[in-house]
């Protein structure tokens, strides 16, 4: 192939090296990253040779990570990216100050100048995006406790970027200083782009993107939707900003935007592909000659940085109520280095902080930190987490088609009375729950109950989605309730929903959706709770019952008509208090009559019912 082009033969060696290795590396349960930084290995300049130009690589296959941060923007509406300030700048910056400080000591105590010591600190304190989401999303951690944490702290160390590349020419020890106008001429060009970003995407993005949907060209809409990205990226570029934050802010935009699942379903094999790459270039860009040459500093470096890391993750991780089954995958996701060291590697070798050899350094130790993740993860999934949660055991997914007329996602409290009532009437249906624990204690007492997770578009396919007729979504998360809502609209539409709600947002975000057939979960019972106070205190059961079918009515109305004004808490507030003094009212009225008939002897009719 010697006249081949360049890019025939270049995607011909990534695309074999990732077929081959990935499917091999996930047969013996290494998981996909290290199948794909194995194949980078393999065809870099240290072993095959197949491909020299890796910045050049690296630098095109960063386009992945901020596709997968514009795709995770569009899962976060802003109201909820607002509700994790706290966690972003309060345990973000614990993180990152925590660990440039282990790391700053550690290298004072090895004999290294101070500046070296802070700007290594600095971009050892990193990690890595794009493997740490990678591992969260492929486990379903986004929605626990830790998977929230471990976003919020990523996203702070994408903000924190920007003052750490703007701190590196000040610690130079040759080259002009910036004066503070062209400060101030930065700061306000940072400003406007982020500026433009967040209004843009506020009053052109949607009418933009709707304009070209009536265009009804699949490939264009596709195409408008990489240029959006590939737009935003270039604009937070020459300002000097990460391109992935610019991309993140624009899909918290797009979050709330009618065309959001359209947008995810075009870019998902882009990123998927992209990302792939990103791994096989970091897997090229480890720097075995440095290496060979200082094999001991190499290694030095590596286990100080994740063991000291370690120390300031587990511990920020039980003030943040990570539970303790979570913390060592949480802990070793933010251990290692990130892929944004290598720019701040090589901009602080730019600007004379330290040597080229020393970058080189630190730019391996950061790429092998990458490299033993993965591998720390499996001995982490076999070693110590059964000891953690009692019991190691996998359970299978649910993988034989299933054909019964209703699909129950969630088998707790809830689930099973659902479940029991149908079995109770003959009616078959397929149970779906991802909690092994609960799976394995339903299995016990006869149920039949599939392991798997409802948010997952295959396993509900396998699950008979597209031929039952009622899908009973029970999960109790909020937001995976949401997901498989939006699931099994998008795709499977003839399916009827019938949802539980865990409380009065979560029953508006579900009628927002469209889901009519919607009870919360404890009203019912709370409700028949009632009663009983109500005859304990000298009432009749029919009197009770009467008043609590009376207040039922009401709390539905009063529901129907919260619903419109949900966002608007004022009007909200408003409607509940108007609703509120009609039902005492309304009551008072009854009791004062009630009162009247006693007085005069008149007694009830035998069997009267008060929902007629």
């Amino acid at each position: 192939m010697e006249h081949a082009p360049a890019w025939l033969t270049n995607s011909l060696i990534y695309l074999a090296a990732a077929v081959i290795a990935v499917p091999l590396s996930r047969a013996i349960g290494l998981g996909s990253i290290l199948g794909y930084l194995a194949a980078g290995i393999a065809i870099g300049p240290w072993v095959l040779g197949l491909v020299t130009n890796v910045e050049d690589i690296l630098h095109f296959a960063e386009f992945g990570v901020v596709l997968m941060l514009f795709l995770i923007g569009m899962e976060l509406e802003p109201r909820r990216l607002w509700n994790l300030r706290r966690p972003i700048f309060g345990w973000g910056s614990a993180q990152v100050l925590g660990c440039t400080a282990l790391l700053f000591a550690a290298g004072l105590a090895a004999g290294a100048p101070w500046r070296t010591s802070l700007a290594a600190a600095l971009g050892l304190a990193l990690s890595s995006t794009a493997i740490a989401l990678q591992v969260m999303r492929e486990r379903n951690l986004m929605p626990t406790p830790s998977g929230q944490a471990g976003f919020s702290i990523l996203l702070f160390q994408d903000v924190a970027a920007i003052p750490i590349l703007a701190l590196l020419p000040l610690l130079g020890t040759q080259g002009a200083r910036p004066d503070a106008a062209n400060h101030w001429v930065e700061a306000l060009r940072i400003v406007a782009v982020i500026g433009g970003i967040i209004l843009g995407g506020r009053l052109l993005l949607r009418p933009l993107l709707r304009w070209i949907a009536k265009s009804r060209t699949p490939e264009i809409f596709t195409a408008a939707a990489l240029l959006l990205v590939v737009a935003i990226a270039a604009l937070m570029q020459l300002v000097g900003l990460s391109m992935a934050l610019g991309a993140f802010l624009a899909g918290v935009l797009l979050a709330e935007s009618e065309y959001k699942r359209e947008l995810e379903t075009d870019l998902e094999p882009f990123k998927g592909l992209l990302l792939g790459l990103f791994f096989i270039a970091v897997g090229m860009s480890i720097d075995f000659g440095v290496l060979a040459r200082s094999p001991g500093a190499m290694a030095l470096i590596v286990v100080a940085l994740m063991l000291l890391k370690c120390l300031v993750i587990w511990l920020i991780a039980r003030p943040m109520g990570i539970p303790l089954v979570e913390r060592p995958v949480f802990t070793l996701l933010l251990a290692q280095g990130g892929e944004f060291a290598f720019v701040v590697f090589q901009a602080a070798a730019g600007a004379r902080v330290f040597s080229m050899e020393t970058a080189s350094l630190l730019i391996g130790a950061v790429a092998v930190s990458m490299l033993l993740t993965p591998l720390l993860l499996v001995a982490v999934d076999r070693l110590l987490l059964p000891r953690l949660e009692g019991d190691g055991r996998k359970l299978p997914e649910l993988s034989v088609p299933q054909d019964a007329p209703v699909i129950i996602a969630g088998f707790g409290r809830y689930g099973q009375i659902i479940g029991r009532l149908l079995t109770a009437q003959g009616i078959r249906s397929t149970v779906l729950d991802h909690d092994a624990d609960m799976v394995e204690a339903a299995r016990a007492f006869g149920y039949a109950v599939h392991y798997g997770d409802a948010t997952r578009l295959d396993l509900l396919r396998t699950a008979g989605a597209g031929s039952a007729r009622v899908l009973v979504v029970a999960v109790d998360d909020t937001e995976q309730s949401l997901r498989i809502v939006e699931l099994a609209q998008e795709h499977f539409p003839q399916l009827e929903l019938v949802a539980r709600a865990r409380d009065v947002p979560h029953w508006n975000a579900l009628r927002e959706k469209g889901v009519m057939r919607v009870e919360r979960e404890v009203f019912e019972s709370s409700l028949r709770s009632g009663r009983t106070v109500l005859e304990v205190l000298g009432q009749s059961p029919h009197e009770a019952r009467q008043h609590a079918m009376r207040f039922r009515r009401h709390n539905l109305e009063l529901f129907e008509k919260m619903h419109p004004h949900y966002r608007d808490r004022k009007r909200l507030i408003a409607v509940v208090k108007a609703g509120r003094q009609q039902l005492e009212e309304q009551m008072a009225q009854e009791r004062a009559e009630a009162a009247e008939r006693r007085k005069r002897g008149e007694e009830r009719i035998p069997g009267w019912d008060a929902d007629r």
